[in-house]
């Protein structure tokens, strides 16, 4: 898909490229000076650095449940929020995470690209 036509294609692409282990659209959808806020550690993580990750190997995806979310636009910006559940192993360690995220987007030269993406762990009760 050359156009994007709205955040929430872009948004449906992101978390399909994730559960697929596409690193090219990955590359298309995020921006080059996008940042994640790891849902699991907090740490700051680069565009390039998820890419390496993802193409590695070292992240897979095995599903990505997104439920509750909504989408805002403001112009050439819009803002998605979000409920998650996701299974996965990084560096052969199985993990399992339900958050609540918040990602940014912003129209550039006819395409929705993501800029931030920030995930909130939800504590098991």
């Amino acid at each position: 898909m050359n156009n994007t036509p709205t955040p929430e294609v872009a948004e449906q692409e992101f978390f399909a490229a994730l559960i697929g282990s596409n690193v090219q659209t990955l590359n298309r959808v995020l921006a080059d000076d996008f940042v994640l806020i790891d849902v699991m550690t907090g740490s700051e993580i680069s565009k390039a650095m998820l890419l390496e990750v993802i193409c590695g190997g070292r992240l897979k995806f095995e599903t990505i449940d997104r439920s509750e979310f909504r989408v805002r636009i403001y112009e050439t910006a819009a803002v998605i929020n979000g409920r998650t559940e996701m299974k996965g192993a990084f560096a052969g360690e199985i993990f399992h995470a339900s958050s609540r995220y918040t990602h940014v987007y912003i129209k550039q030269l006819g395409h929705w690209r993501m800029v931030a993406a920030q995930g909130t762990q939800i504590a098991s009760s």
